[in-house]
């Protein structure tokens, strides 16, 4: 059964580890090229000086653009996965958090352009957690692993990359 963006919003906010954390995926476009999402601040997600847990910060940031290039690209055609993510800390978040994935037509063109170049991409996102009064308080850069599959061969490669 294929998933549009209202039942894949559901089915995440249902999550268990988004449930407990109050992860809440607000909105999926319908092109999946946006994606909202928001971490509020909880007992489960408070840390020692009641700001957010970093880990938390960076939790709610997985598994956004490699669902959303799924997606886009089609999970029959390619095999998309993290590679590496980085995050950079900028002020505590004492509020709600919150993310906007954004995949443009830019990114779209250049992925398509190495894939066809040299049958993969590694493809690096931006994204900014921003607390209520609009500061960043976070920003987290992942970088994708995307290649075409091989029709009818499994290859080490449709396992996560190393």
């Amino acid at each position: 059964m294929e998933l549009g963006p209202r039942g894949l919003r559901l089915l995440l906010n249902l999550y268990p580890p988004y449930l407990f954390t109050r992860t809440k995926v607000k909105s999926i476009s319908s092109d999946w090229r946006e994606c909202v999402v928001e971490l509020k601040k909880s007992l489960l997600t408070r840390n020692y000086v009641g700001t957010a847990f970093g880990g938390s910060l960076f939790a709610a940031t997985d598994p956004f653009y490699m669902l959303m290039l799924i997606k886009i690209l089609g999970i029959k055609d390619y095999i998309v996965w993290d590679k590496a993510a980085e995050i950079h800390y900028q002020r505590p978040a004492r509020s709600t958090v919150t993310y906007r994935f954004v995949i443009t037509d830019e990114a779209l063109a250049a992925i398509r352009r190495d894939l066809e170049a040299t049958g993969k991409s590694l493809p690096r996102f931006e994204v900014k957690g921003l607390d209520r009064e609009g500061h960043t308080c976070v920003t987290v850069v992942k970088t994708l692993y995307i290649r075409k599959k091989d029709r009818g061969v499994r290859s080490a490669d449709d396992e996560a990359p190393g």
